[in-house]
């Protein structure tokens, strides 16, 4: 994981010449429905460092503090200045409940049980927002050059778990990013093959959020409903491999490697998904900046999402072709960009 130098996308801090030629710990975390990522850092007013870094499987535990504070143990740390976590879900006055996963989070109960008074929290889309300051060339995969002149707003759309959304607002001189739950906003079908598979989801979810289709989850439930509408047999070699191994990870990568034909339709209707979110995303929020796709999904298919059908689609909006166009498009391949962000914000951000 690399330190974070000098952005090549400019955010606006308040703390940062706090330091002056001081370092401090931060414990930041990456916490969502699946896993939790801690990791020690230390920061001075130029760069934030890794120490060190674990991983836990969140269903596992009964808190996110929980996991601190056996990390504290287990590693034997001393007790970090700072912390700030980005969560899985909107954070109002201080306080979460973790999307995904039955935990409540209150800032006052992380100071209280592990005895730190710099508590923040953090949604984890703006957490990877704020650790785009933190990418090089190297951790992204381009999709669409665009123009690469133009200023203005960036969006972030994170297909994982769940879906995440959130956008960097641009001031003339400096990035603020912001998080969203535009995720949970309703899917809008346009063709008959839509509008069916709205309806199979209706059945199951009643309310069919743009996260029910442009998620992992969302991967299994396209495959389920193209399986029943064509009627046809689930090969013996799939049905296995779902035995043993998240089912919409084992549908992405038969629909990359062409090995089963209703996978490879069932990554066709999430990639066109993905891209008509993606390109409402970018018209709400006029990010003539630039569009990242983010989250543990882009980053497995980028040979879809570098297709002409992924940008095809996603220039298919109402007459405003020209503005979508000339936005640039990139992949978070760093995945550890949100525990980035997160360490970013704690050295960095005002609580």
């Amino acid at each position: 994981m690399p330190a974070m130098n000098q952005s090549p996308v400019p955010l606006a801090f308040t703390r940062k010449d706090e330091l002056k030629e001081k370092t401090i710990t931060v414990l930041a975390g990456d916490v969502g429905g699946t896993k939790t990522n801690l990791a020690i850092f230390q920061a001075t007013k130029n760069a934030v460092k890794v120490i060190l870094e674990k991983k836990y499987h969140s269903a596992k535990y009964k808190s996110c503090i929980d996991i601190i504070e056996q990390f504290i143990k287990e590693e034997k740390l001393a007790k970090p200045d700072r912390i700030c976590l980005g969560v899985a879900g909107p954070v109002v006055n201080g306080k979460v409940e973790i999307t995904n996963l039955d935990w409540f989070l209150d800032i006052k109960d992380v100071i209280q049980r592990i005895g730190v008074s710099e508590v923040s929290l953090i949604n984890d889309l703006e957490a990877t927002a704020y650790g785009l300051a933190a990418l090089t060339p190297k951790d992204l995969i381009t999709i669409h050059k665009g123009n690469d002149e133009n200023k203005g707003n960036i969006a972030i759309i994170a297909p994982g778990t769940g879906l995440g959304e959130a956008g960097l607002y641009w001031d003339g001189n400096f990035y603020h990013p912001f998080p969203t739950e535009g995720g949970h906003t309703d899917f809008c079908p346009r063709t008959d093959l839509d509008f069916a598979l709205h309806h199979f989801l209706q059945k199951k979810y009643g309310i069919v959020s743009w996260e029910k289709v442009v998620a992992g989850p969302g991967i299994h439930d396209i495959y389920l409903f193209l399986r029943t509408k064509k009627k046809t047999k689930e090969p013996s070699w799939l049905a296995a491999a779902f035995k043993k191994e998240d089912p919409s990870s084992v549908i992405s990568h038969a629909g990359l490697h062409n090995k089963d034909k209703v996978c490879v339709e069932a990554m066709q209707l999430f990639v066109r998904f993905l891209a008509r979110e993606s390109s409402n995303l970018v018209l709400k929020m006029k990010a003539t900046g630039g569009l990242f796709l983010g989250g543990g999904i882009p980053p497995k298919i980028a040979p879809l999402l570098k297709k002409k059908f992924f940008f095809e689609n996603y220039l298919n909006c109402d007459r405003m072709q020209n503005l979508v166009k000339d936005v640039p498009i990139k992949i978070i391949a760093n995945d550890k960009t949100a525990l980035l962000g997160a360490a970013y914000y704690g050295a960095y951000s005002s609580l």
